[in-house]
C-alpha cells in the first residue's frame, strides 16, 4: 500500500506539466500516488494530463482557488498517511520522493520535511532550503542564491517551503490544513507556524532535490499581486498565530520591519501595492478567529519567540 501522495497544483502550467510529471516517472522510489488539482486553468493543462499521463489523476475546478484551495484538495483527496505538496513548475531529481519519505520517517514529530529546491536555470545556486521567520515580520527563504553545495546537512527550520515538501496528513488534518484566507504566500509559514504550536518540528531534507524555475504563475519576483497578497497575509498570519502578550512584545520589531519593508518597496514603485495589503490584512483580521492560545504549549510560544529573535541575526548575518 502507497505511503504517500504527491499533489501538484496547476494553474495554466501547460509548459511546465511535461518536465513536472516526466521527472515522477523517472523516480526510484515509485510507490506513490499522483494528483494534479487543475485551479481552472484556459491552456491545455488538463487535455495534456488527461492524454500524456493516465496515471495521474486530474481533479478539475470550474475556478481558480488559488494555491491553499487546490492542495486542500488534493490532501482531502488523498488516501495516505503522508502527502508530498510539489510545484508544477519543478523538476525533481530521481530520489526526490523517497528522499523526503525517508526524512519524514525519521521522527514522529517531524510535521513537515522541506526539499533541496535549487534553481532551475544556475542548478548550483540554491532557490530555497526551508522558510525561517523573524520578529521583524520577515519571511525568507534560507540559502537564497548561495553555493546548493553548502546546504548538504540535514537542519531544523521555521518552516517547510510548500513548494517541495512532505506533511503528516493526520496533523494537517489536525491542525486545519492551509488556510484558504491566505490564497497565496505565506500559507507554508503560516501551517509550519500553527504546528510548532503543538511542539511539532519542519527539517530541511537536502537528498531531496528539486529545480524550480520560481514565479511561473505570477511572472516575477515583485509584481503588485505577489506584493499585496504578501502584505496582506502577514498582517493576518502574525495575528492569528500570536497570542496578545506575544504580539505587545514584538510590536518595536514588528513596526520597525514593517517600516523597512514599506520602504524597499517605496524604492521598487509598489509601495501603495504594500499599503494596501496592510489595510487588506487588518479588515481581514476583525473577521478571522485566532489560534486558541493553551497554557500547555507555553513552552512552546517560548521555543518559538526564541528563535523569532535569533532569525533576526540569521537574516542579517546570512547563516
Amino acid at each position: 500500500m502507497a505511503e504517500v501522495t504527491v499533489v501538484i497544483p496547476n494553474y495554466n502550467g501547460s509548459a511546465y506539466l511535461p518536465a513536472c510529471l516526466g521527472a515522477l516517472r523517472r523516480q526510484k522510489y515509485q510507490d506513490f500516488h499522483t494528483i494534479v488539482v487543475d485551479n481552472g486553468s484556459s491552456d491545455e493543462s488538463r487535455e495534456l494530463v488527461k492524454r500524456d499521463y493516465p496515471e495521474v489523476r486530474l481533479i478539475t475546478l470550474p475556478e481558480n482557488r488559488g494555491f491553499c484551495g487546490a492542495v486542500n484538495i488534493g490532501i482531502r483527496a488523498s488516501r495516505t498517511p503522508y502527502v508530498i505538496l510539489l510545484n508544477n513548475d519543478t523538476e525533481a531529481e530521481a530520489g526526490f520522493v523517497g528522499g523526503l519519505l525517508r526524512a519524514i520517517r525519521k521522527d514522529a514529530r517531524r510535521f513537515s520535511c522541506s526539499a533541496k529546491m535549487v534553481q532551475f536555470h544556475d542548478r548550483d545556486r540554491i532557490d530555497d532550503a526551508g522558510n525561517y521567520y523573524t520578529a521583524l515580520g520577515w519571511a525568507y527563504a534560507w540559502g537564497k542564491g548561495r553555493p546548493q553545495k553548502d546546504y548538504c546537512r540535514e537542519r531544523k527550520i521555521f518552516a517547510a517551503c510548500a513548494g517541495a515538501a512532505i506533511y503528516r496528513k493526520d496533523v494537517l488534518d489536525r491542525i486545519g490544513g492551509f488556510d484558504e484566507v491566505h490564497f497565496a504566500y505565506l500559507e507554508d509559514v503560516d501551517v509550519g507556524y500553527r504546528a510548532r504550536i503543538q511542539g511539532y518540528v519542519n527539517v530541511y531534507a537536502p537528498e531531496a532535490v528539486v529545480c524550480h524555475v520560481g514565479s511561473a504563475t505570477t511572472g516575477s519576483r515583485y509584481n503588485s499581486f505577489k506584493v499585496q497578497y504578501s502584505a496582506q497575509n502577514n498582517i493576518y498570519l502574525i495575528y492569528k498565530n500570536m497570542p496578545f502578550f506575544q504580539i505587545v512584545l514584538n510590536l518595536p520589531f514588528l513596526a520597525a520591519g514593517f517600516l523597512i519593508k514599506f520602504l524597499f518597496f517605496v524604492k521598487k514603485g509598489l509601495g501603495k501595492d504594500y499599503l494596501t495589503g496592510l489595510k487588506r490584512g487588518l479588515k481581514i483580521c476583525e473577521k478571522s478567529k485566532k489560534v486558541r492560545f493553551s497554557a500547555g504549549n507555553f513552552c512552546n510560544y517560548c521555543k518559538i519567540q526564541a528563535e523569532l529573535w535569533l532569525n533576526i541575526a540569521r537574516i542579517l548575518t546570512k547563516s
